[in-house]
């Protein structure tokens, strides 16, 4: 089987994007996993499918695959990657494009290198996480590693847990992203996200990915963190997410709104595997 796939980066949060309308793809976990593979394969945080729609409205069907081969819901920074790479192969000519995904319906808006995606409503009801909780609240206390802790949960497509902290580089996301991001309160697992607010309008992030660990970027993980932030009244409609790898804009007036996602999409090279 052989098949030709681009590398792209959403902020460094990078991509492995497969053509699965023009080649035949059916590929295995373990396939999955050596190509993820940073020492033995292509090396990504995640590989993207495009594949023909199955839902009436959407001109694609975008599929996400965790480095660990296991399909998940949703990737923010990795739907601005596919926005460009569907442009870039020719797939569409349009500007603004209707994409279904496992997580729900998005909409894609491309503007050269930046791409807004309408990530939806946050939901911040426990069962959509899913998340263990009597109730929905706007903070839950998490026992971690025998201490307790206070987290948001929402899912903006995906799961997330974000925590406020007063400084992210003084989090070990190898042992408290970790833990989160296992936690048995969370059954399907969860992205665990920590939260620096520098003032209403900007936030410092890291996020420990489910299925990944840390990432130069998570676009989800800064849609969440915008979100609870400004469900605790912490910040403003507009706010400008600094991560590893650079910068997103999130822009969500509140509740019962969709959450918009700005920024930019980079193309790295395009290659070919050839396996027997």
């Amino acid at each position: 089987m052989g098949f030709k796939f681009t590398k792209m980066h959403g902020l460094g949060n990078d991509f492995v994007v497969i053509d699965a309308i023009s080649q035949s793809i059916n590929l295995s976990a373990e396939q999955i996993r050596a190509i993820s593979d940073r020492h033995f394969g292509i090396g990504c945080d995640q590989l993207l499918l495009v594949e023909k729609p199955t839902t009436t409205g959407a001109e694609f069907r975008y599929r996400i695959f965790n480095a660990d081969g296991i399909e998940v819901e949703q990737c923010g920074n990795g739907a601005r990657c596919f926005a460009l790479f569907i442009r870039q192969q020719g797939l569409t000519t349009n500007t603004v494009i209707a994409v279904e995904t496992a997580g729900g319906m998005i909409e894609l808006k491309i503007e050269g290198d930046q791409v807004t995606v309408d990530m939806g409503v946050p939901d911040f009801s426990p069962e959509s996480l899913p998340f263990e909780a009597e109730r929905q609240a706007e903070t839950y206390d998490l026992m971690v590693n025998g201490v307790e802790y206070a987290i948001g949960a929402v899912s903006v497509g995906n799961p997330h847990a974000v925590m406020i902290v007063d400084d992210v580089d003084d989090v070990d996301l190898e042992v408290l992203g970790k833990a989160i991001e296992s936690h048995p309160r969370f059954p399907k697992r969860v992205n665990a996200g920590f939260m620096q607010i520098m003032n209403e309008d900007e936030i410092r992030l890291r996020v420990y990915e489910r299925g990944v660990g840390e990432t130069q970027a998570c676009g989800t993980g800064a849609c969440a963190a915008v979100a609870v932030g400004r469900a605790l009244g912490r910040l403003n409609a507009q706010v400008t997410a600094h991560l590893h790898g650079g910068k997103l804009s999130i822009d969500w007036s509140g509740k019962g709104q969709t959450l918009l996602m700005t920024g930019p999409a980079t193309t790295v090279f395009q290659g070919q595997i050839n396996s027997e």
